[in-house]
């Protein structure tokens, strides 16, 4: 293949595989609220203006199979759920916050929520 020819490339497995679950829409966010600590889900539900109800749960739920997320459940009296980050999702924080520089110096601001 000489220099210059792009067939032949294909996407890394491990980008494409990162992207289906980074690239949905809600998760980095949630990700990125959940990098400064454990939180609950009302807490979250704040931290991510316009995600409903549902597809905050659902995406939760996704997030947690992916092993991103841990639910922690208090019985209380109270019960508390709060959800953090597991260690993998930890590894993401830095990685977020170059993205969001990168947005910052190539993308302009971001718009006001």
């Amino acid at each position: 293949m000489e220099e210059g020819d792009i067939e032949g490339r294909q996407c890394d497995g491990a980008v494409t595989l990162a992207f289906s679950i980074l690239g949905k829409r809600w998760n980095g966010m949630i990700l990125d609220v959940l990098g400064s600590g454990p939180a609950s889900y009302v807490a979250l539900r704040r931290g991510v203006p316009g995600i409903s109800d549902a597809v905050l749960s659902d995406r939760l739920a996704e997030l947690a199979d992916a092993g991103l997320v841990v639910r922690d459940v208090d019985a209380g009296p109270p019960v508390a759920v709060t959800y953090a980050l597991t260690p993998g999702g930890l590894e993401l924080v830095p990685v977020l916050s170059r993205l969001a520089d990168w947005a910052r110096a190539n993308l302009g601001h971001p718009a006001a929520v």
